[in-house]
């Protein structure tokens, strides 16, 4: 199984100084026409203490000049992974375009009025959700998870302010390198990576550079 990616050359002229700025020009061309499902989802990789990777998908929910922001059950094993090995790699998989956009760089937990705030905006039953499972651990049976959301739900019904759990929040991703990728035909893509230099605060600077592909 093999195609052959026909786009438009993606050099180092086209490019914004800032990788944030480059990412907001994408997401906007994949987010608009409906061209794409979920353009936010994206492949979350961590490591646990073995070195073991893990992958899934989770859907970015904001994004600036600090970084990407998802939120998530701490408890869960990219929480635990993530608050014991902050080392994190982000993949948006934007395949009718022909595009990917791949982070490195390190999780820390949002603060904890951010993470109320989002919470605050999402839907009731979403918010339920979130106190109903404890993400990653064994459950004996799918009706046993209905039962714990059904409890929940007779508690708060609706329009009754759901607390957000202790458990739960938000991670940011600040980048050490976002990577630009374009395919081509005959597997000459494009791949550019911004570098941190730096101690990424305020000073720091991003060098470019072209991967072969």
């Amino acid at each position: 199984m093999r195609e052959q990616y026909r786009s438009e050359d993606f050099v180092e002229r086209d490019l914004a100084a800032d990788p944030m700025e480059q990412f907001a020009r994408w997401f906007r061309q994949v987010a608009v026409g409906g061209v794409l499902h979920e353009p936010n989802a994206m492949i979350v990789s961590t490591a646990g203490a073995d070195g073991r990777p893990s992958s899934r998908t989770v859907l970015l929910k904001q994004y600036d000049d600090r970084g990407f922001v998802f939120f998530t059950n701490y408890d869960s094993r990219k929480g635990r992974e993530l608050t014991a090995n902050p080392y994190v790699s982000l993949l948006f998989p934007w395949h009718p375009m022909a595009r990917q956009v791949i982070v490195t760089g390190t999780a820390s937990r949002t603060s904890r009025e951010e993470t109320v705030g989002y919470f605050r905006t999402r839907p009731h039953g979403s918010q339920l959700g979130a106190w109903a499972s404890a993400q990653s651990t064994v459950v004996g049976s799918r009706e046993e998870l209905i039962a714990r959301y059904e409890e929940l739900a007779a508690r708060y019904p609706e329009g009754e302010k759901v607390p957000a759990p202790p458990h739960w929040g938000g991670f940011r991703v600040v980048p050490e390198t976002i990577e630009f990728w374009q395919g081509h035909a005959n597997r000459l893509h494009d791949r550019l990576r911004y570098v941190r230099e730096g101690d990424g605060g305020h000073g720091s600077a991003w060098r470019v550079e072209r991967l072969c592909p």
